[in-house]
């Protein structure tokens, strides 16, 4: 039985039950018993999803580092002859185990946010209730990403002794492939194991400031800024220090010359979100003398925008990069749905927002 495959359907239908229950405290707001019920449920469904995510990323991680080359990542990724380091490090190698990840900080960053000082305070809020409502949908369109593209599609044999992969059947008698195909050449550098998850700590952590200020224009609550703050410098440290690790690595194996930037499209996609994070920290300092109402909710929605749209095209093959996958599949469909739905539902708020402002 693969595991792994069930702990992945399980936490995408645990986290949209997680999402839907906030939702619906928020929709039941007027009644307080039936909000805090479905509150509540939505609390307990988040921690039982958020364990499973953290198990299946930690079942992927032992796979790659053992080189289990019946499942398909695993074969594409990792193998029996690379350097311990390496084989961890195909953990976020590809597409499956990159989501993954990235959707297992977001559930990290969910237990922080309850967890800090602001969390605390704005408990048993509307605000911080809609707030992990709006992170956990997010969550769940990453999980239907895996979905789509299990990291626990596995080998097996065929009737016919034709070997083929299912990404939906986890009840068929695996097949081992001997010698998994390792790493691309081009990953095999130390730079591997420290800019790929940093980066994705950065993309992580927009998710909150974007969450707390779409909850704060839906609700009218200015204390979302209390919420986004923190993470959005969160976000940039990481961001920085991703965007710079990457700078030196492909210095090292591209051989951009005397440069460490060269302009590539999906490399520049990175310092874009960079730049309006950077516009928020400095704009945020003339909120409480009342400036800038609009523009903060507008650069901590848009930062989170423009990572989705850095993810796209990666995954989209719209731009050639040595970054980016070049097809359009499943995934790169969802996630252009995904992102058409953040424009339209964001622009309205914000427009709502501009026309009612004191």
């Amino acid at each position: 039985m693969n595991i792994g495959m069930i702990l992945i359907w399980a936490a995408f239908l645990m986290g949209s039950l997680a999402a839907g229950s906030a939702f619906a405290g928020y929709f039941k707001r007027q009644s307080k018993a039936q909000g805090r019920k479905f509150k509540a449920l939505s609390e307990k469904l988040e921690f039982a999803c958020g364990i499973t995510v953290l198990a299946a990323t930690f079942l992927l991680t032992l796979y790659v580092l053992w080189a289990k080359t019946a499942y398909v990542y695993v074969f594409q990724h990792s193998s029996a002859d690379l350097a311990w380091y390496y084989r961890f490090s195909a953990l976020w190698a590809g597409e499956e185990g990159s989501f993954l990840l990235w959707t297992c900080f977001i559930f990290l960053m969910l237990i922080l946010i309850r967890k800090g000082k602001t969390g605390i305070i704005l408990k048993d809020t509307e605000l911080l209730n809609l707030t992990r409502g709006v992170a956990l949908t997010i969550a769940s369109i990453f999980l239907l990403l895996l979905l789509l593209k299990n990291p626990f599609s596995t080998y097996y044999l065929t009737p016919s002794g034709v070997v083929e992969s299912t990404n939906w059947n986890p009840f068929v008698e695996v097949f081992v492939v001997p010698y998994g195909q390792g790493m691309n050449p081009l990953l095999r550098n130390p730079w591997m194991a420290i800019h790929p998850p940093v980066l994705f700590l950065g993309y992580a952590a927009f998710t909150l400031p974007f969450s707390a200020a779409f909850a704060g224009l839906m609700l009218g609550d200015k204390r979302w800024l209390e919420l986004s703050n923190s993470w959005m410098r969160v976000s940039w440290f990481f961001l920085t220090l991703g965007i710079g690790f990457g700078g030196f690595w492909a210095y090292e194996v591209l051989g951009w010359g005397a440069w460490y930037w060269s302009w590539d499209p999906v490399e520049t996609s990175s310092l874009i979100p960079w730049l309006s994070a950077t516009a928020y920290l400095h704009a945020k300092l003339r909120a409480d003398a009342g400036e800038y109402r609009f523009l903060l909710p507008f650069l901590a929605i848009g930062s989170f925008i423009l990572v989705i749209s850095s993810t796209f095209v990666t995954r989209s093959g719209l731009w050639a990069s040595v970054h980016s996958w070049q097809d359009f599949t499943s995934q790169g469909k969802v996630i252009a749905f995904f992102l058409s739905g953040l424009l339209i539902s964001s622009t309205g708020l914000l427009l709502r927002h501009y026309w009612t402002e004191d």
